[in-house]
């Protein structure tokens, strides 16, 4: 089954607002583009990927992906992580891919065997609509249609529910799953406390996001900050 991955990528210097209170602008645009970074090279290394297109008008995150040899789609219009990831739908639907896994950026902790088992599973169930929420259990995390254009995608706050019920509409298979790896985004300064204490704790890890943090003293910090 050809499965493309989908990875739509907000403007690094626009990006990460509501951490605000922690980082200024430029450690801001420094997490996102190195978050970016570990999650395309953990997707350049999930077995069953048969392409990567990477969404943006950003030009750090068009040169990054470029050199990893990743096909670029210009999102021209900005206008949100949903209107992004449509231009990499229709894509996948005109190049005859039979599934799309749709995956945000801001997940660094991604670990290819997860994404790996994601697809297996999908496969081996039929499903049309596998949906990962976040770890709030509210968001969506990644999305796996199959074929691309089964359900139109609505990321943001309550996501996940919005998702369900377009698969019921739709009258396909689907089905949630919560792999360790793909439960954490990075939004809130709450998010930035768990992400340093996982890279505390978990060495090897995402290591342009750990070496982002370190060089902005935030390893040790970001728990401490958000629980003040």
């Amino acid at each position: 089954m050809r499965t493309i991955a989908i990875l739509p990528v907000k403007a690094f210097d626009v990006a990460k607002q509501r951490l605000g209170e922690l980082l200024g602008a430029g450690a801001r645009q420094a997490l996102a583009q190195a978050m970016f970074i570990d999650v395309l090279a953990s997707l350049r290394r999930v077995r069953g990927l048969d392409a990567i297109v990477v969404v943006t008008r950003d030009r750090i995150a068009e040169s990054t992906a470029l050199s990893h040899r990743v096909q670029v789609l210009r999102d021209e219009a900005q206008a949100g992580q949903s209107p992004a990831a449509m231009i990499g739908i229709r894509h996948a639907v005109a190049g005859g891919f039979e599934r799309a896994l749709l995956v945000p950026g801001d997940t660094p902790l991604l670990h290819p065997r997860d994404v790996e088992r994601l697809l297996a599973d999908a496969a081996m169930r039929g499903l049309g609509a596998l949906i990962v929420p976040d770890r709030h259990a509210a968001g969506t995390n990644a999305l796996l249609l199959a074929p691309p254009g089964v359900v139109e995608p609505s990321f943001g706050p309550g996501s996940l529910e919005r998702h369900l019920a377009a698969a019921r509409a739709a009258g396909v298979p689907h089905d949630v799953e919560a792999p360790a790896s793909l439960a954490l985004d990075v939004d809130i300064p709450d998010d930035l406390a768990e992400l340093s204490s996982l890279l505390e704790r978990q060495r090897g890890r995402a290591p342009m996001t750990r070496g982002a943090l370190a060089q902005l003293g935030r390893l040790g910090q970001a728990r401490v900050a958000a629980s003040a």
